[in-house]
């Protein structure tokens, strides 16, 4: 890994404790408090995103660690964000490569802003400069798949899959994924003649996107609009279409696009992508399950998640979610498929899909909706659906994608996706 540059300094850090002070206390989303980096240089927004990610990314690990060097780990009350600032520094000098006096030293200041912070000074230096010294052989010792997934998570995972795949499944989530593009005139014929994987970098610096050549989008992600097969021509209705990567997929393969979406900045963001692509689409703000359309051929409905098939790409997740999350968002993603039913015309494709891996927010909610629904019947998939990735599709014919699928070309998220065609 290469050495970040030392000079990176600590208004950047300053940054990163605020973020992730809001995310581990607050259990906000990391993408929806990065406004902590505005105002920074473009190098400084880099790093302070760097270090929040790669404390969340490692946060087991490190938590490990620091509360066996302090057993008696400092109460945020008391102490303040002590305890981030002892996270944040150990990802610096482990998995950033931060040398050990720059680390210290920005430490030190952080926990001098902070009155409460400032009594535990001497602790912090000590801790770090132990970490410095020990750390990396601590850590080399951990089992790092199972240090980094919530007890909870770990257990659901294994439950569905075996010991073996959830292993393989935490052990993708300790990499930084690539950067997925998806290049509006590629022909489609095989997963990664659409898809591009490049190195992580600033979007708007790769050649082609002020023309709108492309869009960022996971390769499992493009996988549902594929379900639908042709739709050049057809009318397709978009459910909970924000943030457009699928939209963009439909209007790029000439389809008539509605795509619906109750939050009205989100929606407005996928209009302002969509000409950036000199793509085309209806927009149509509101819920759902109140939305009057006349129904269409093709449907495609990506029902909001508790997303923990992205965790390579959002690695508060395991931290900010519960298990009664899965409930909660199960319960409503019943109403949404409901929704999407009523609009599927006579003999029309209906495909369901969620970036989760959990099995109450994809199979249990297609088995329940089809026991409920018998003018529907399961379109199992075949190999040419998925690009002849046969290891996609699941013994129900349902597209199940996991994070550790194409490991070696560098993974890829955890979707879920059922294709349905409703009877004549």
């Amino acid at each position: 890994m290469r050495p970040l540059d030392v000079s990176q300094g600590l208004a950047a850090r300053q940054a990163a404790l605020a973020i992730l002070s809001d995310v581990l206390r607050k259990r906000r989303p990391l993408e929806a408090v990065l406004a902590h980096c505005d105002g920074l240089e473009v190098r400084d927004a880099g790093f302070a995103r760097a270090i929040a990610s790669q404390t969340l990314r490692h946060f087991g690990q490190l938590d490990a660690l620091i509360r066996d060097f302090v057993p008696k780990t400092p109460q945020p009350h008391k102490a303040g964000p002590t305890l981030e600032i002892l996270l944040m520094g150990a990802a610096e000098l482990l998995f950033l490569d931060v040398a050990p006096h720059a680390t210290v030293d920005a430490a030190n200041k952080l926990a001098q802003s902070d009155v409460r912070a400032l009594h535990f000074k001497p602790l912090i230096n000590a801790v770090l400069r132990r970490v410095a010294r020990e750390g990396r052989g601590i850590v080399a010792g951990q089992d790092a798949p199972r240090c980094n997934t919530p007890d909870w998570l770990w257990a659901r995972w294994v439950a569905a899959y075996g010991e073996e795949t959830t292993r393989a499944i935490a052990a993708t989530h300790a990499a930084v994924p690539p950067l997925d593009i998806v290049w509006k005139t590629a022909p489609a014929d095989a997963l990664f003649a659409t898809v591009q994987r490049l190195p992580q970098q600033r979007v708007e610096n790769i050649a082609g996107f002020a023309e709108g050549a492309f869009w960022v989008q996971d390769a499992a992600a493009t996988m549902p609009v594929h379900l639908l097969g042709d739709v050049d021509g057809r009318r397709v209705i978009d459910l909970c279409a924000a943030p457009g990567g699928k939209t963009a997929q439909l209007a790029a393969s000439g389809a008539i696009v509605t795509a619906v979406d109750r939050d009205g900045a989100r929606l407005t963001r996928l209009a302002e992508n969509l000409g950036r692509l000199q793509l085309r689409a209806e927009m149509l703000e509101g819920d759902v399950r109140d939305v009057q359309l006349a129904p269409a051929p093709f449907v495609l409905l990506d029902a909001p998640c508790t997303a923990t098939g992205t965790i390579r790409r959002h690695p508060e997740l395991p931290w900010i979610k519960s298990a009664s999350d899965i409930t909660s968002v199960a319960g409503a993603s019943a109403e949404l498929l409901d929704s999407a039913a009523a609009l599927t015309a006579a003999d029309g494709l209906l495909v369901f899909s969620v970036c989760s891996l959990e099995p109450e927010e994809g199979p249990e909610q297609i088995e329940s909706f089809l026991a409920q629904h018998p003018e529907f019947v399961r379109a199992p998939l075949n190999p040419e659906d998925v690009f002849g990735h046969a290891e996609f599709i699941d013994p129900q014919g349902d597209l199940r994608t996991l994070p550790c699928h194409l490991a070696e070309q560098g993974g890829m998220d955890g979707f879920y996706a059922a294709r349905l065609r409703r009877r004549s």
